[in-house]
């Protein structure tokens, strides 16, 4: 996959003065600000990149330039990769430094991540998607999503205000409420957005897909369960589609995947390790 937007300038304008403020002390201390040379990004193991743009742009910012070929975020690569090479001015070269080598590892981290889910899931599925929940850190959407989409994976919910996904939560509000009454005031009120429904048990599952429910999302449910709910999807002809959620991760996607849900919700990438990537700095 290839980068779906860049993060805007303010966005990292905002990361570089909250590392520096007021530019590198020490460069400025020991009077080489103004002396040449290059910085050079690389992959320190196998990873899906993300975040080379935006290290490229927090380096024009700061009055350096790109040398030679950028790795564009979604590029899967290997140990030792080149990503990124910046030249100019030491003073620019030590203010984004750590700044964009960090942002690069962290998202790296999001999109490997994510990557290796989807590969997994389509191992068992070769539909199945893989969509990352609103659980990133508060502050970083717009950051982990660059990173979601870029490994191939979707955002589950961007905000409360775009998806219908009625909980518990919100049921216990309406207790007498039927499935069939609630879907109802759901598309009457928003026709246009697919009627998602989380549900803890087997019985609820196929009671709201019975009542026609869009997606239902199941809770911390095993593969097991999952594959009886889309047994019976099957034998009855219901329309709505399974999501499984709830420690969902790398190691049990493909099981999740194989047994019959086809979308699966994780927050698993949000604390994937981070990649790591080397920086070498040069003094031309």
């Amino acid at each position: 996959m290839t980068s779906p937007y860049l993060l805007p300038d303010a966005y990292l304008e905002n990361l570089l003065q909250e590392d520096a403020p007021c530019g590198d002390a020490t460069s400025f201390a020991l009077g080489i600000g103004q002396q040449p040379g290059r910085l050079v990004f690389r992959a320190r193991y196998d990873m899906v990149v993300c975040g080379s743009e935006e290290a490229c742009r927090m380096g024009e910012l700061r009055g350096l330039r790109q040398v030679g070929e950028m790795l564009a975020s979604g590029t899967r690569l290997a140990a030792g990769s080149t990503i990124l090479s910046l030249a100019g001015p030491a003073a620019g070269l030590h203010v984004i430094w750590k700044t964009a080598q960090t942002l690069m590892e962290y998202l790296s981290g999001i999109a490997t991540c994510s990557a290796d889910m989807l590969a997994a899931a389509r191992r068992a599925n070769p539909q199945a998607s893989v969509v990352c929940t609103r659980k990133n850190f508060p502050g970083t959407k717009a950051a982990a999503m660059k990173a979601v989409l870029c490994s191939g994976a979707s955002p589950h919910r961007l905000s409360l205000s775009e998806t219908l996904l009625v909980f518990a939560e919100h049921r216990a509000f309406l207790p007498d409420a039927k499935p069939e009454e609630l879907l109802q005031r759901l598309r009457r009120q928003w026709p246009e957005r697919a009627s998602v429904v989380e549900v803890g048990d087997i019985e609820a599952a196929l009671r709201w897909l019975e009542a026609g429910v869009d997606i239902v999302q199941l809770e911390k449910l095993p593969p097991e369960a999952v594959e009886k709910i889309a047994r019976q999807v099957a034998d009855n002809g219901w329309h709505g589609r399974i999501a499984a959620a709830g420690g969902i991760k790398p190691e049990n996607a493909e099981a999740y995947a194989r047994a019959g849900a086809g979308i699966l919700v994780t927050s698993a990438p949000y604390f994937a390790p981070p990649r790591d990537v080397a920086v070498t700095l040069i003094a031309d």
